[in-house]
């Protein structure tokens, strides 16, 4: 695949506010595909637990400044405000750059609680980069407060990674109404790229059912790569590597293979990323 040189973003969130969806892990683990197949990305996480950042081996208590510095306009020695690029440290995997994050994000929603135009914070940061990279996908911290809110704003798209679960699609009526206040009130227009089964199990009657209930409930919007429960996933995170690295022969690393080319093929639809390049 033939490398493009002058990319215009697609800026993709992942997005659940359920906790334990493996939105981190797609998170991760997509970008790296996207950058196995010679996209430039940039993976911003934005959740305060840093696990995307830890996942591509970069230890946040390391770093001397993270995203945290870069949504609070935390001003350096030199007087000026910490810039996006200036805080992006390459991963362990070629194409692959990272906004680390750090415990200190925590903070940043009641920071930016009292100013106007709050939810614009990460937008107006992210937007002389994005002729850098093909793709720029945010990872979201398990809520829809200010942090999420401004991975939406700044977006174009949305994945959202659903485990198949029985209770998987409570509060997905939250969600989408959260999307659809970002479009109608704060006037900015996002759309679903996709949804991903996670942690699907095709052995169990229920797991069955509850991909089926994910379609009927999404419809065309599902993916069709599902994500099988992977030991070798877990395996990989705690080794610091995406699973394509990790053991590139394993159901994992072939499943978000198999959703980066199917991520990639909406480049056409969208008029982005490789399209424009």
């Amino acid at each position: 695949m033939e490398e493009h040189t002058q990319p215009t973003a697609r800026l993709i969130a992942l997005v659940n506010q359920k906790g334990g969806c493996g939105k981190t892990t797609t998170a991760v683990n997509l970008a790296a595909c996207l950058a196995v197949s010679k996209r430039r990305v940039l993976l911003i996480d934005l959740d305060p637990q840093a696990n995307a950042t830890v996942s591509l081996g970069i230890d946040p208590g390391q770093l001397p400044k993270t995203v945290y510095q870069v949504l609070v306009d935390e001003i350096m020695d030199g007087g000026t405000a910490v810039d996006l690029e200036s805080v992006i440290v390459p991963s362990n995997v070629a194409h692959l750059d990272v906004a680390p994050s750090s415990i200190d994000l925590a903070a940043a929603e009641l920071e930016l609680s009292a100013r106007i135009g709050r939810e614009n914070s990460l937008r107006k940061k992210i937007l002389p980069l994005r002729g850098r990279y093909h793709y720029i996908i945010i990872d979201t911290p398990p809520s829809l407060g200010l942090l999420t809110l401004n991975a939406l704003v700044a977006c174009e798209e949305v994945i959202i990674p659903i485990q198949t679960h029985y209770y998987a699609l409570l509060g997905m009526r939250q969600l989408l109404r959260t999307l659809k206040v970002v479009r109608e009130e704060v006037g900015h227009q996002i759309e679903i790229a996709g949804v991903v089964p996670t942690m699907y199990d095709a052995r169990t009657s229920i797991g069955k059912e509850i991909i089926h209930g994910i379609r009927d409930y999404f419809g065309d919007k599902v993916f069709q790569s599902a994500i099988h429960f992977n030991i070798k996933l877990v395996e990989s995170s705690m080794a610091g590597v995406p699973v394509f690295i990790h053991m590139r022969a394993s159901r994992g690393a072939e499943e978000y293979m198999s959703l980066a080319k199917e991520v990639m093929a909406l480049e056409q639809k969208t008029g982005s990323a490789a399209a424009r390049a």
